[in-house]
């Protein structure tokens, strides 16, 4: 390295812990897998390379110890843990596409001799998308589509039943119930539809376990959405609640869709958002409509 270096020193400094930390983290997650699996193999190689690529940058700050970053470290095991392995290691694929990116700013600061070992770790890099891509494979991945259905159809149903339901009831009660009665019925009818869509063809999955995870999501999002209406006597704080974790769900589930399926977060989110409110401000105002055009059909 030419002396006085300084613009390399620095990205090696940086490069240098941050391989530091993905080969820590690549041979912590093979502990988490069944040692026997051809995924405990792929991570314990990335592993290994990531430790061949922090040797590389090691060699132009030779007098320095990497820091290892236990916050990524703990969040993603984290993640492993509670949101599966599909999840985390998607998470981590996105990483690698950031860093195949990084790389490629650096090119120019690597001396003539050592260009040859600088593109094949980009090489590497690259690799590792295609070897967390190929070895993940779960019940998530499979059938997210459908959990994703359920969640968003009931976010926008539910929430339209509740503020439909300020027109014809004084009783937080009852609105929380029909929601309740409500989602109970649709989520038998998602979860039909979402059988017979996997039995059609062309799904590798199970028919019933679509139906399944769509009816459940459903239906176990309506109570969620249904609850503040039965902790509160005001309809107006009830239905600002149930709207606020709706938003947390859609969230949340945006979130965990676009990771795994390689989305982007924004447009999903705001898309359902829209709908998702635009539906309970119409049935909102449709429900007092009902109510002004008759009267007498408002409970107490």
């Amino acid at each position: 390295m030419p002396p006085g270096d300084e613009a390399l020193k620095g990205v090696a400094r940086t490069r240098m812990s941050d391989e530091w930390s993905d080969y820590t983290l690549y041979e912590r997650l093979s502990k988490t897998v069944n040692q026997g699996s051809a995924f405990a193999e792929v991570l314990k190689a990335l592993s290994v390379t990531e430790h061949r690529h922090y040797e590389f940058w090691k060699k132009y700050v030779p007098g320095e110890e990497p820091r290892l970053a236990k916050l990524k470290l703990y969040w993603v095991l984290f993640l492993r843990r509670f949101l599966g392995l599909t999840f985390a290691t998607r998470y981590l694929d996105r990483h690698e596409e950031n860093v195949v990116q990084t790389y490629k700013g650096f090119a120019a600061l690597i001396p003539e001799e050592d260009r040859a070992a600088f593109d094949e770790m980009v090489a590497d890099e690259k690799d590792h998308e295609k070897a967390l891509e190929m070895k993940v494979e779960s019940s998530a991945v499979r059938y997210i589509s459908f959990i994703v259905l359920g969640l968003a159809d009931s976010l926008v149903e539910i929430s339209g039943i509740h503020a439909g339901s300020l027109g014809f009831y004084d009783q937080t009660e009852i609105a929380g119930l029909a929601g309740v009665i409500a989602g109970a019925a649709a989520s038998l009818a998602m979860a039909s539809a979402a059988y017979a869509q996997a039995k059609q063809g062309g799904f590798e999955g199970s028919a019933r376990l679509s139906a399944i995870y769509t009816g459940v999501s459903y239906f176990l999002t309506a109570i969620t959405l249904a609850t503040p209406y039965f902790l509160t006597k005001n309809m107006i704080l009830a239905l600002s609640s149930s709207l606020s974790l709706a938003v947390a769900i859609l969230a949340i589930t945006t979130w965990y869709s676009v990771v795994i399926q390689h989305k982007t977060f924004l447009r999903d989110f705001l898309e359902i958002l829209l709908i998702l409110f635009g539906a309970t401000i119409a049935l909102y105002f449709f429900g007092y409509v009902v109510h002004g055009v008759f009267p007498g059909i408002r409970v107490s």
